[in-house]
């Protein structure tokens, strides 16, 4: 049995998505960023680093979006979620992943967590100030450069989708419309249309 630690409205929520596509067997145990559970000396013996996902497992515990989404891919190669007999395909999927990860989770934080990088107001402020130009740009390159459509990577759903599709859903709170982005919000719509998306969104809102 897995089990994932979560926090709604966080990029946990690509995992869970990924879960409930899987067939694997699994649990879930909220966190309260609000409350600040993820500093608890209880979460913190889980995740050092004190922020969700992390997933426990029979061997250990995962960190890290693109490492919890691999990790369900190669665990349930029968529900099809990366293209694992393709080393290439595979390197490819783990670059878009890793690129949300590394720059798109990130200049989307520096909204809601600037002080993680300044501890001035007004060096905060203008972080926040650039968001909506930066997710803008990280939106256009995916839809340029990465999105091969009608699924990030092509005809197959892959882990590559819950993650975009969790990033989507953050642009109105970043100050970006998404409807500037047709591919995105097309996506999304498709998205929201797959039951296993419908009850981690149904978890997510509880």
């Amino acid at each position: 049995m897995l089990t994932l630690y979560y926090a709604s409205g966080t990029c946990a929520l690509a995992s869970l998505i990924a879960l409930e596509e899987s067939g694997l067997a699994f649990e879930t145990k909220r966190i309260s960023i609000r409350d600040g559970e993820q500093r608890s000396p209880d979460y913190l013996k889980i995740n050092p680093k004190g922020r969700v996902p992390a997933l426990v497992t029979d061997r250990g515990v995962l960190t890290e979006t693109p490492a919890i989404l691999a990790y369900i891919a190669q665990s349930a190669p029968a529900a099809k979620l990366a293209p694992l007999d393709d080393a290439f395909e595979f390197a490819r999927l783990q670059s878009f992943n890793s690129y949300i990860c590394s720059t798109v989770h990130v200049n989307h934080a520096h909204r809601p967590r600037g002080s993680r990088w300044a501890d001035d107001a007004a060096a905060i402020e203008a972080m926040k100030a650039k968001v909506p130009q930066n997710m803008a740009d990280c939106f256009t390159l995916i839809e340029q450069t990465m999105f091969e459509g009608p699924w990030v990577m092509g005809t197959a759903y892959s882990v590559a989708d819950p993650y975009l599709f969790t990033m989507t859903s953050w642009l109105p709170s970043d100050g970006v419309d998404p409807t500037r982005f047709e591919k995105a919000s097309d996506h999304r719509v498709r998205m929201l249309q797959r039951p296993a998306v419908q009850r981690a969104l149904a978890y997510d809102q509880a």
